[in-house]
């Protein structure tokens, strides 16, 4: 370690992680490059008269996530969110998003890299999609759907469980050496 002033940085240059003796930046980056509307779909089949139905609609939202790689370094996810209200009278809108984000990752291995990219990334990309949903269906003439936070490190955590619980019954229910 070294002192210098009120800095302390640690100069342990020969640590595992640390920069190549060549100077070569080999420590774990992330960043965002970019984000963007791919799509953006707003549909209000009944106005005028849906702008006047006085019963309170019944709202299902669903969301997916994606990601792909773009290059060795560069990965976009994509978070889609579809909303739809309904009455006994019909449908009030329909609002459908994919919104994305490139990312730049060097150095991560890839029992980091896949959490990232499918509970970290679509965490930092939805109060920017939660907006555009907001101002779609206000745009519509509709009160904006505030669209509740999610938990996307929760949902992942989760989905991963049940992935590995999945596979433990199917070992049990098909033990290797039965013919």
């Amino acid at each position: 370690m070294a002192d210098e002033g009120n800095i302390i940085s640690n100069l342990n240059l020969d640590a595992q992680g640390g920069p190549a003796a060549n100077g070569e930046d080999t420590s774990p980056a992330i960043g965002f490059i970019s984000q963007y509307v791919k799509d953006l779909s707003v549909e209000n089949p009944n106005a005028p008269d849906s702008l006047q139905w006085a019963e309170t609609p019944e709202l299902n939202v669903e969301f997916n996530i994606a990601a792909r790689n773009l290059a060795p370094d560069i990965h976009e996810i994509e978070l889609k969110i579809k909303a739809n209200s309904k009455t006994s009278q019909g449908t009030a809108f329909i609002v459908e998003l994919a919104f994305a984000g490139l990312i730049g990752m060097r150095n991560v291995p890839d029992d980091q890299a896949h959490p990232f990219l499918f509970a970290e990334a679509p965490r930092l990309l939805f109060p920017f999609a939660r907006r555009i949903i907001a101002d779609a269906v206000r745009d519509a003439g509709f009160p904006p759907l505030i669209l509740e936070p999610i938990d996307f490190n929760g949902l992942y955590f989760a989905q991963l469980q049940q992935q590995q619980a999945d596979a433990v019954a199917a070992a049990v229910a098909n033990p290797l050496g039965e013919a």
